[in-house]
């Protein structure tokens, strides 16, 4: 299900909707409201080794995408930008501190949580560890390592936004030097 599916009354007048939502926005018939279904938002980074440029990869510790290979990452809260939860989210899963922490791109994915699926607008970004010290958050990464870029397979990353957003970074034409 999808949150759109959950609609069969109105938030704001409690009026029993004809039908459930079949698109964006959610009308009621009675008070006119409009409610548009919006993306949650998440941020990701592909984090980079000074020494070597070897990239971290975590082991996600629960579903969805138990198991799975993934950046670390997580839900930007409100009143957060995306490079501060990003920064966040690196410091609560692996006890890292980020320099140069830069825009990649943005990626759909659909994110099935408890019998929901989360339409989500995730954020790639790329960034370089300041240290190596890394404090696992045994909750949330069952595991990490860190990867020369093609010594993982493409279909162990967890979901295919990660998997688009990686072939994009390793598209774009580095300086050599």
């Amino acid at each position: 299900m999808t949150p759109p599916e959950f609609f069969h009354f109105c938030p704001r007048c409690g009026v029993r909707q004809a039908s459930v939502p079949a698109g964006n926005p959610f009308l009621c018939g009675s008070c006119q409201l409009r409610y548009f279904f919006n993306p949650a938002v998440a941020a990701a980074v592909f984090i980079r080794r000074k020494s070597d440029g070897r990239i971290l990869l975590i082991r996600r510790a629960k579903e969805p995408g138990l198991g799975k290979l993934a950046p670390p990452g997580g839900f930007i809260d409100f009143g957060e930008t995306a490079e501060h939860a990003v920064a966040r989210e690196v410091r609560e899963e692996v006890g890292l501190e980020l320099e140069g922490i830069a825009f990649l791109c943005s990626q759909p994915n659909a994110y099935l949580y408890a019998g929901l699926t989360y339409r989500v607008l995730d954020l790639f970004f790329v960034a370089t560890a300041s240290s190596e010290n890394v404090v696992v958050d045994v909750h949330e990464v069952s595991g990490l390592d860190w990867y020369q870029p093609a010594q993982f397979q493409l279909d162990d990353l967890a979901f295919p936004s990660m998997k688009a957003a990686w072939q994009y970074w390793r598209s774009i034409p580095r300086d050599p030097a």
